[in-house]
C-alpha cells in the first residue's frame, strides 16, 4: 500500500521525484571527479532582473573544483570533461555555469 501512495504522489507532483539543480550538479560532479574540493553555488538571485534569471533560482551557477582527475589537462579540455559529465540535459537548464577547475 504504501509503494502505491508513493507511486501516486509520485505522477501527481512530479517535482517530488526531481532533485534540485544545485543538488544534480553536486551528485555528477562528485560521483565523475571524485573531487578534494566541490563547492556549488546558486548564484541566480544576484541576477534578478538580467536574462535567463527565473523565479525560484536555479539559473546562474558558480561551481569550485578539485580533482586529481585534472591532472595534466588544459583549462579547455577540464570545461570539456564538467560539461560531458554535467550531460547536456542538465546544462541545457543552466542558463550560466561559472567553473573554477584545477587539480
Amino acid at each position: 500500500m504504501c509503494g502505491q501512495i508513493e507511486e501516486g504522489a509520485a505522477k501527481k507532483f512530479p517535482q517530488l521525484n526531481r532533485m534540485s539543480v544545485t543538488e544534480d550538479i553536486r551528485n555528477r560532479l562528485q560521483a565523475a571527479f571524485d573531487p578534494t574540493l566541490l563547492e556549488v553555488v546558486d548564484d541566480s538571485e544576484s541576477h534578478r532582473g538580467h536574462a535567463g534569471y527565473r523565479d525560484g533560482g536555479e539559473s546562474h551557477f558558480n561551481v569550485r573544483l578539485r580533482s586529481a582527475a585534472f591532472q595534466g589537462q588544459s583549462r579547455l579540455q577540464r570545461h570539456r570533461a564538467v560539461h560531458a559529465a554535467l550531460g547536456a540535459e542538465l546544462v541545457g537548464r543552466i542558463h550560466a555555469l561559472s567553473l573554477d577547475i584545477d587539480t
